[in-house]
């Protein structure tokens, strides 16, 4: 089992970025998908969840309105779609499939986890 996280960078206050997380080693459709993230000092948060098929989303109140986590079965791959970043908005961003189809914001829900991808945002 896999979950390969990319897309993670330097960004500028205002920016825009886009994470991807390649899952493999298994059904990736069955399973709900997240991302969380951790900033230096802090503990991991929850950031966005997506159920098995993309139709029902959560996000956390800092990110919404400003984040869109979205999914394709086809290529068993979830994104963040990450528009007018904050300075806050800086951590490693972690993808997570859960264990059941649809899933909430705590991390033991998760079964899976990606390695992480550094987002900073400063100018």
């Amino acid at each position: 089992v896999q979950l390969q996280a990319s897309g993670g960078g330097l960004v500028q206050p205002g920016g825009s970025l886009r994470l991807s997380c390649a899952a493999s080693g298994f059904t990736f459709s069955n399973n709900a998908v997240a991302w969380f993230r951790q900033a230096p000092g802090q503990e991991r948060e929850f950031v966005a969840t997506a159920d098995w098929r993309g139709g029902r989303t959560l996000y956390a109140d800092p990110v919404k309105d400003r984040f869109t986590i979205s999914r394709d079965n086809a290529k068993s791959t979830v994104y963040l779609h990450m528009n007018s970043l904050k300075a806050e908005d800086t951590a490693v961003y972690y993808c997570a499939a859960a264990y059941r189809a649809v899933a909430g914001r705590s991390p033991v829900d998760y079964k899976y986890w990606g390695q992480g991808t550094l987002v900073t945002v400063s100018s």
